[in-house]
């Protein structure tokens, strides 16, 4: 069966999370620390992989990276979309 993400890049967002964590002056372990306050296990390791494309992003992890980041959902999708 086909992949719905083929070739290298295994999530759509990682630039997005990349740049709202930046412009919030956040490192990747304070991202991971404030997932885990609302209980999402995503450790420095895994928010790294997650903005340089190697790791997929569960619904879940999405939706807390979004609360943790303070955007919607969408705008983590914006940049793919245009």
């Amino acid at each position: 069966m086909a992949r719905i993400i083929d070739g290298n890049k295994m999530n759509l967002i990682g630039a997005q999370v990349k740049k709202f964590r930046a412009q919030r002056k956040m490192s990747q372990q304070s991202l991971s620390n404030k997932l885990e306050l609302l209980g999402v296990y995503v450790c420095r390791g895994s928010v790294s992989r997650v903005e340089d494309y190697s790791r997929t992003v569960t619904d879940i992890e999405l939706f807390a990276i979004a609360e943790v980041l303070g955007v919607s959902i969408e705008e983590l999708f914006d940049a793919n979309l245009q």
